[in-house]
């Protein structure tokens, strides 16, 4: 015996009202939210995958990151997420994340494991090397073949990235612009 289109929706829109007025309290399973992150430590942060700035609730427990879901309380996504956003607890909790800074000398095919110290002052030595090598201080306009004070470098670029804040952006590109960048950029603007 067939069911119609018409009968099957019927059957499910009663099987629905029958549960719906019966009034019975649904029970929780084992993988509801409330029993999983019970105890755990609450936080808000925002996702760092693209320019839109979806705000996150991260549960945390002993240090480790044991849930994430969209912050229903945010003004720009309202609790719902990406495909991206959703995969961050994944990211956080990945055996391969990198938690070392690891460098490849020139020419090498060997990684090596080194201290955070020693990456922060390599970065300056090799930014202060390159702020030298191409800083101009004059350049002559074309147009009018008159020189002209400038102060920039060509050689080093900024770019920003959407885990920034307002605030942070703000550091970011005063720095830019103190170290002579003029080629400052963000992912929010591509």
């Amino acid at each position: 015996m067939g069911v119609s289109r018409r009968k099957f929706l019927q059957g499910g829109v009663l099987a629905a009202a029958g549960v719906a007025l019966s009034g019975k309290p649904g029970e929780a399973s084992v993988d509801s939210p409330d029993i999983r992150t019970k105890g755990a430590k609450v936080s808000t942060t925002i996702c760092p995958f693209c320019s839109v700035g979806c705000g996150l609730v991260v549960h945390t427990k002993n240090g480790k990151v044991i849930n994430t879901e969209g912050d229903p309380q945010h003004p720009i996504n309202q609790g719902s997420l990406c495909p991206k956003g959703g995969a961050l607890f994944q990211i956080a909790n990945n055996d391969r994340r990198l938690q070392k800074v690891m460098y490849r000398a020139p020419g090498s095919d060997k990684w090596e494991e080194k201290s955070w110290d020693w990456a922060l002052d390599r970065i300056a030595q090799r930014m202060k090397e390159t702020r030298d090598k191409t800083f101009k201080v004059k350049e002559v306009n074309k147009k009018d073949n008159k020189e002209y004070v400038v102060n920039r470098t060509d050689g080093l670029a900024f770019f920003g990235g959407a885990g920034l804040d307002n605030e942070e952006c703000y550091l970011w590109s005063k720095f830019g612009r103190a170290m002579g960048v003029g080629n400052l950029e963000h992912q929010a603007r591509l």
